[in-house]
């Protein structure tokens, strides 16, 4: 990143960059975590988790729900259920919540002890798993430990139902996740939207013709309208999955299922959850494009959370779609319109014209009237004053013309800051403009500052210039008369 030689060019180059990056986090990762004998010193102040080791060995070993929770945490999956055993042998209840965690931790690995995961595979693993029976999945076995359990739960409630059909459905107990599902109907209970999510991926796989399939997942989608279960972004991912296996009917049936979508995604998630994926998609498993960055601000600007802006315009650097001239003047203006975050704002304007002057060896962008104005507008919001008034200069330098509206703004900081002199300067800019609005900056000025007797005649100049009238010589040293008076000017510029 030093090397101006290695840094990213073009999107390619950033696309091998971004994807490097998280290759090396996971490599750095994986070696930490299988030599954690190398890693005992925390020098860090504060301890900072994620660059020490992950705890794997067990520490609690009373029986109590506690060490039940630990072995969970650990996906210890056959020490948590004899942990659970325990209890239940010596009479102590386990709460709800612990026995759901449980119910998704045997489901989630089919009643058995995970493999251990992210382990960087070699050519010689490649070459040994080819074959077929290395790939069979584990399948879901016929009174395992999760339903063991949840028989003998006194009360099962949605969420005990969900981990169990969950399971099912992901090693391959198609048909007894159906079964399941009507169970908890017949117990009077709601679906949640995960349930409907596994069953409509399921569909295909229990029923043979085409327009079965079709039928079960519109039925399904029913009734998930009538239980009033709202859908989330995985629902329409679960369906187009299983219209892929629905023949003539998907193309159809997909088209309908991407209008809905659409017409929803911005308001059936919450920003927060937006985010979440957006972080762990991004960019190890996708790369996203300038159209998936314009939805992401929308979605942002839905939920205003526009202050959110400036962590993705550091993504936007680092992806290398800050080239993109569109795409960086939607970032300015959709920032314009927050008025809650100022100066991180104003301190990702910056950067933002750090694109447009040119930077990383890269020639710069071309400004607009609009880009420049959105720029300007954030630095005042955050009273950087002497920076709003470079960017000014930028306007007469690249020949674009300020708005009346940015330099009443500019005009109104000055007057919070009592800069007079500088009021003074944006008249004579308004007038190298030729703007019809200097007579009135002009005349706010005159009525609003403590100007000096120099400044006045200036002002003075200016509002009667524009109304094509004279302004009468003066002694600096006589006293000062007041606006209007005719002994200065013809006694017009004091008229409205």
């Amino acid at each position: 990143q030093d090397d101006s030689y290695l840094s990213p060019r073009n999107s390619a180059e950033f696309k091998l960059y971004t994807l490097s990056q998280e290759s090396g986090r996971s490599a750095a990762k994986y070696f930490v975590n299988t030599n954690p004998k190398f890693f005992t010193k925390d020098f860090a102040e504060p301890h900072i988790p994620c660059l020490m080791p992950e705890t794997v060995s067990l520490r609690l070993e009373e029986v109590s729900e506690e060490a039940l929770k630990e072995r969970i945490s650990l996906s210890k999956v056959t020490a948590a259920v004899d942990m659970y055993d325990q209890l239940l042998q010596a009479g102590t209840a386990v709460s709800m919540e612990t026995t759901h965690d449980l119910l998704d931790l045997i489901c989630l690995h089919c009643d058995r002890d995970p493999v251990q995961e992210e382990v960087p595979q070699t050519e010689d693993m490649v070459r040994r798993f080819r074959h077929a029976s290395d790939f069979m999945k584990t399948m879901w076995r016929e009174n395992n430990n999760a339903e063991r359990i949840f028989n003998l739960l006194p009360e099962r409630d949605t969420r005990c139902y969900s981990a169990l059909i969950r399971g099912m459905v992901k090693h391959g107990a198609y048909a007894k996740a159906f079964s399941m599902y009507t169970d908890l109907l017949n117990n009077r209970l709601t679906a949640d939207v995960h349930i409907f999510n596994v069953l409509i991926s399921a569909a295909p796989d229990v029923r043979e013709k085409y327009n079965e399939r079709w039928d079960l997942i519109a039925d399904l989608l029913n009734q998930m309208s009538q239980q009033k279960v709202w859908p989330n972004l995985l629902t329409f991912n679960s369906v187009l999955k299983a219209l892929r296996r629905c023949g003539p009917l998907a193309r159809t049936q997909a088209l309908l299922t991407l209008n809905e979508m659409k017409a929803l995604l911005c308001i059936m998630e919450h920003i927060d959850e937006v985010l979440k994926w957006y972080r762990l998609l991004i960019p190890s498993l996708y790369y996203p494009n300038p159209q998936s960055l314009r939805d992401l601000f929308q979605a942002l600007d839905t939920d205003s959370r526009l202050d959110l802006l400036p962590a993705i315009w550091k993504d936007i650097r680092s992806l290398g779609h800050d080239n993109k001239l569109a795409l960086v003047e939607e970032v300015l203006s959709l920032m314009a319109r927050d008025e809650h975050s100022p100066e991180s704002l104003a301190v990702c304007a910056l950067d933002v014209k750090s694109v447009f002057d040119g930077d990383k060896g890269r020639p710069g962008l071309e400004w607009s009237t609009s880009s420049l104005t959105h720029i300007t507008s954030l630095l005042l919001k955050a009273n950087k004053t002497q920076q709003a008034w470079e960017m000014l200069q930028i306007f007469k330098a690249k020949n674009r013309v300020p708005s009346e509206r940015l330099l009443n703004n500019f005009l109104s900081v000055c007057r919070s800051d009592g800069s007079c002199q500088r009021a003074v300067d944006l008249v004579q800019l308004s007038a190298a403009f030729c703007l019809p609005a200097t007579s009135v900056l002009a005349k706010q000025v005159l009525a609003e500052f403590d100007l000096t007797e120099e400044q006045r005649y200036t002002q003075i100049l200016y509002v009667c210039r524009n109304r094509n009238t004279t302004v009468k010589k003066f002694s600096i040293t006589s006293k000062r008369p007041a606006f209007g008076d005719p002994e200065w000017c013809c006694g017009l510029c004091a008229q409205p």
